[in-house]
């Protein structure tokens, strides 16, 4: 959601040109700060920011979006394991990359890909695993992690080639397991054997014959091994239950290693289009029963990674008018006491459309609290907030702490 300054938003950023009188009331009623949610020398992507917003020390735990995704669709990994995050995206004639998600693929049509590929390329060694919409699973018995693989979304209209997996350096053997070389080799020979397999399947066909970009290839990225991660109640007393709600994988994935129970939402997307009151509805009901609610909305991310200004804005204002509105004049009227903090993982500037790792807005409320002088949510009001700025596990503890 955070984002940079746009000429054709008056010089404004999406958050500061949108109507977001219920974000504003949290600022104006709450404490505010910056919070760098990108540790140096890890990507700014959305499996880093996450981890980190909820107090784990990445340089412990980090293992990828691979095993992420493995964990919310069920598949427990292997020691032997290597998953990875495996888009279906669109790759055009002129060989760079038109986009990430293959024409926005319903769940049911890259369950259809993916089977495809699993029984076309899959064998002892390889497993393709559907997940939701083009995000889905790849698992190589014996893969090794030491290789370089490059986030899709991170790299719109740019070639694709220079972008296959390579290895990484000359790292120590690991025994029971390929060497990186033989890693990358198999990655990029899936690629290229997927997007043949791809170019006249039904599903493509019906793209075609709509107008929409069809999903022509596989691009598999964030590789790692199991992780080992304690869970939030291990890490905060305070909390003893706790809950996920979500439409995108790697979320699942890392609140079922968080020790959270997922909280599934019919018409719940990961697009503008989501079901913002049945999420809404949703963490009202599990705050009645669980210490923690991690309510997480995609949105705004699609809207920069798609460079859609309007859209972007729009999304804004969903969130605001049909989930924050909502729950805070909700939990306004409880005796017990709740505290909302709002934020987003990363930036995702809508005219660059890809991750950038800069710190984010937050606001923290809560009935009691000590206001301070910001008085609206925005990149540039938080930054005047009491908070100053917070660094990665800062932010949990500061939050835990709030009411003590």
């Amino acid at each position: 959601m955070s984002d940079h300054k746009v000429a054709r938003l008056d010089g404004k950023t999406p958050l500061e040109y949108a109507s977001t009188p219920n974000f504003d009331r949290l600022a104006a009623e709450g404490r505010s700060g910056l919070l760098v949610t990108v540790p140096e020398g890890f990507p700014p992507g959305s499996e880093v920011a996450n981890t980190s917003i909820l107090g784990y020390d990445l340089n412990e735990v980090y293992e990828g979006r691979g095993p992420l995704e493995a964990a919310s669709i069920g598949y427990e990994m292997q020691p032997d394991d290597l998953a990875l995050r495996c888009n279906l995206l669109t790759l055009a004639a002129d060989g760079t990359i038109t986009n990430h998600h293959g024409g926005h693929l319903t769940t049911e049509e890259g369950r259809e890909l993916i089977e495809m590929l699993d029984r076309e390329l899959g064998d002892e060694r390889v497993r393709f695993i559907p997940g939701i919409q083009y995000r889905h699973l790849l698992v190589i018995k014996g893969g090794n992690k030491h290789i370089t693989t490059t986030p899709p979304h991170d790299h719109p209209g740019e070639l694709w080639r220079p972008l296959l997996a390579k290895a990484d350096g000359d790292p120590v053997p690991e025994q029971g397991r390929m060497t990186p070389q033989e890693t990358a080799d198999l990655i990029n020979s899936l690629i290229e054997r997927s997007h043949t397999l791809l170019a006249g399947h039904p599903v493509n066909e019906r793209h075609k014959a709509e107008g929409r970009p069809v999903a022509n290839s596989i691009w598999p990225w964030s590789q790692g091994y199991r992780p080992s991660m304690l869970t939030l109640q291990e890490m905060y007393p305070e909390i003893r239950t706790g809950a996920v709600i979500t439409a995108v994988d790697l979320i699942r994935g890392i609140g079922h290693y968080a020790g959270l129970r997922t909280i599934d939402v019919p018409g719940a997307t990961g697009l503008a289009n989501t079901n913002y009151e049945g999420k809404c509805q949703a963490a009202i009901e599990a705050l009645r029963k669980d210490d923690f609610v991690f309510l997480h909305v995609e949105a705004t991310d699609e809207a920069g990674h798609d460079g859609d200004i309007d859209l972007k804005v729009r999304a804004i204002q969903y969130l605001d008018s049909r989930i924050v509105g909502p729950l805070i004049d909700e939990i306004a009227t409880w005796n017990e006491p709740v505290a909302v903090a709002l934020l987003p993982d990363h930036a995702t500037p809508v005219e660059l459309r890809v991750h950038k790792a800069e710190p984010v807005p937050f606001t923290i409320w809560y009935k009691g609290i000590e206001p301070d002088d910001v008085r609206a949510y925005s990149e540039a009001q938080c930054a005047q907030g009491a908070f100053g700025t917070l660094r990665l596990m800062e932010f949990m503890h500061e939050f835990m702490n709030l009411n003590k």
